[in-house]
C-alpha cells in the first residue's frame, strides 16, 4: 500500500489545496493531508479549525485523511509508515525553498520520497494569505475556497475585525 503525506498549513484550505490532494488522492492509496505548525508563519485559524475545514472540504475523498502535528515532517512521515511526500508547487519560485526542503527530509528520512505537483494553471495564483486579504477586505472569495467553508471564513475575519476595533 503506497502512503503519501500531503503537508501544508492550510491557512484556510484553498482549491489550489484541493487539487492537489484530488489528485493525491488517485495517486496513491492513502493520502494524510497533515496541517503543519510552521514557526514563521501566524496562522488566522487554530490548528483544530483548519482541520476542521480540511475534512469538510475532503469528506467525498474514502482514503483521504486528516491529521496535525507540531515537529519535523520527516519524523511525522516516518511514524506514519509513508513512502511519498506530496508537495504542491504554483511558480517556479516555490521550487528552489521546496526543493531544499525536499534534500532534507530525505536525509532525514531516506525511506520516503518527495513527488512535486503542479497545481492547475486556473489556481497557480492562488495563496491562502491571498484569501485571507481579498475576505479582509470584504472581496469575494468565491472563487478561492469551497463554497462549504465559505462562511467559516467570513466568520473568522469578521470576528478578527470586532477584536480589532
Amino acid at each position: 500500500m503506497k502512503i503519501a503525506v500531503c503537508p501544508g498549513s492550510f491557512d484556510p484550505v484553498t482549491y489550489g489545496h484541493l487539487d492537489i490532494i484530488r489528485r493525491s488522492s488517485r495517486l496513491f492509496d492513502r493520502v494524510v493531508v497533515v496541517v503543519m505548525t510552521n514557526a514563521s508563519k501566524t496562522p488566522l485559524f487554530t490548528r483544530e479549525e483548519r482541520i476542521r475545514l480540511l475534512r469538510r472540504v475532503t469528506a467525498d475523498l474514502s482514503n483521504v485523511e486528516v491529521d496535525s502535528y507540531g515537529g519535523l515532517l520527516a519524523e511525522y512521515t516516518r511514524t506514519r509508515g509513508a513512502d511519498v511526500i506530496v508537495k504542491g508547487l504554483r511558480a517556479l519560485s516555490d521550487f528552489e525553498y521546496e526543493f531544499q526542503m525536499a534534500l532534507t527530509n530525505r536525509k532525514l528520512y531516506p525511506d520516503a520520497e518527495t513527488v512535486f505537483l503542479t497545481t492547475t494553471a486556473e489556481h497557480m495564483y492562488l495563496s491562502s494569505s491571498l484569501v485571507k486579504q481579498v475576505a479582509v477586505l470584504g472581496g469575494d472569495i468565491s472563487g478561492f475556497v469551497p463554497a462549504c467553508i465559505q462562511e467559516d471564513i467570513l466568520r473568522k475575519v469578521e470576528r478578527m475585525d470586532k477584536n480589532d476595533g
